[in-house]
């Protein structure tokens, strides 16, 4: 049975539509405050990204915590992995990310972290759920018992303290020119800050959030800004983060892309060669057969889970492997953080550029990868992929090009598009047959 209100990573909507309401946040924060108010410390803590719906789901957030006796911290601005690092750091049990992501402004959402810094299991989800459909007076606490609200201004400097900590003392970017484009979300502050503390000459966008432009022509859905950038200022690297900065896409010095499958290989060797990769590399079924059979070559265990960064995790820590991500440019590297982090993977990147002293193009373009398409169709109902006449398209592709490639069709958990996904080293035959799949699903939707 599938989630009323989590998808793949966690709650996301529409603002002042469905689930994402000041009501609906209010009664969230219910939930979650019964679920964990019996825990030892009843604390949460609270960040977002810039969109300007924060103000209006931060404060329900907290009115409906607080109602239930926990004390809350509010951290403002801030990525994913910072809140993850901070609910630990402060040994909170909850923390809770204000977020949509990669989207536009006109969504917001929440990810929800435990006191270990991990996304809750679905099973945790589920319970709260139930928690969100019960009367709210069942949780409503004495008002002697009430918790209290404090807002921490130096939630960006402590995470910066704690990316850094995961590198020699030693380690410094001087002499590198870098452009990072931060999508004018949740790593405005952090990223630049960063990459100027460790020394190298910064040239940064994205970092003028007014609420409405986080996402909008710039970040790692619109790598062009960087690119372009890159090449006008004759940088050595590129980095473009989202919006709450738990992805990252790069580019060397040519503007060359190099996603999420190339970073995971290029960690992935560094560290079985100096005996640091545990076990092997997660990844999910949308990454390319040349990161595999980059694996198979340099024997590396390689182990494909579905698409979200949640999954990756979850199996993770059940096989013991330290490194895991998505093509999009999740990262997660186990050692260092509990989900993906887009400015701590760049660090790991730059580190690597540091020691083999090359130019990033002949660095991080690891593997030649299978030509492959994607294509995002939007639709009013997901559940018209279960249409007869789209599944009979969809085995009839699968069927031309099982002998020369593979084809992935699935819903999204984030967003109402349905993903088609193909790579054959037959681009024509591909393209005709991804093209049978994306017309039955625009004809019948």
């Amino acid at each position: 049975m599938e989630n009323k209100y989590f998808g793949t990573d966690g709650i996301r909507g529409t603002v002042n539509q469905k689930n994402i309401t000041g009501d609906k946040f209010f009664r969230f924060g219910i939930a979650a405050g019964a679920y964990f108010k019996t825990k030892k410390n009843r604390k949460a803590v609270i960040a977002k990204d810039t969109r300007l719906s924060g103000y209006m789901l931060e404060p329900a957030l907290v009115s409906g915590l607080v109602s239930t006796g926990i004390n809350v911290f509010l951290l403002g601005p801030l990525p994913s992995n910072g809140l993850a690092m901070l609910t630990k750091s402060m040994r909170a049990d909850l923390g809770i990310m204000i977020t949509a992501s990669h989207n536009l402004h006109i969504d917001n959402g929440i990810k929800l972290f435990g006191p270990d810094g991990l996304k809750l299991s679905g099973k945790m989800e589920k319970h709260i759920e139930k928690l969100i459909e019960k009367k709210i007076q069942n949780y409503l606490v004495e008002p002697t018992e009430l918790g209290r609200a404090k807002r921490l201004e130096d939630a960006n400097a402590r995470y910066v303290e704690i990316l850094k900590s995961n590198f020699p003392r030693n380690f410094n970017l001087e002499g590198i020119k870098i452009v990072i484009d931060c999508a004018n979300g949740a790593g405005y502050k952090a990223g630049p800050a960063i990459l100027t503390e460790l020394g190298a000459k910064v040239i940064s966008f994205g970092i003028s959030p007014n609420g409405l432009n986080v996402n909008k022509d710039c970040g790692s859905t619109f790598p062009q800004l960087m690119q372009k950038a890159v090449l006008k200022h004759k940088a050595d690297i590129g980095i473009a983060l989202d919006g709450d900065a738990d992805r990252l896409i790069i580019c060397d010095e040519k503007g060359t892309l190099v996603d999420g499958d190339q970073i995971l290989a290029l960690i992935a060797k560094r560290w079985k060669d100096i005996k640091m990769l545990n076990g092997g590399v997660v990844a999910t079924h949308m990454s390319n057969i040349g990161l595999e059979n980059f694996f198979k070559k340099h024997h590396i265990n390689f182990i494909r889970t579905k698409v979200g960064d949640k999954y990756v995790k979850e199996k993770m820590k059940s096989t013991g492997y330290n490194l895991g991500g998505e093509q999009s440019g999740h990262i997660i590297l186990g050692d260092m953080a509990t989900t993906g982090d887009g400015i701590l993977v760049s660090l790991e990147v730059l580190y690597i550029l540091k020691k083999h002293k090359q130019k990033p193009s002949k660095i991080l373009n690891v593997f030649k990868p299978v030509p492959q398409i994607l294509k995002n169709i939007k639709v009013k109902n997901q559940k018209i992929i279960n249409n007869t006449k789209i599944k009979n398209a969809i085995l009839e592709a699968e069927k031309n090009i099982s002998k020369i490639g593979r084809i992935l069709v699935r819903k999204s958990g984030t967003e109402p598009i349905i993903r088609v996904m193909g790579e054959s080293h037959n681009y024509q035959s591909l393209k005709k047959n991804i093209n049978i799949i994306t017309t039955a699903i625009k004809k019948y939707s």
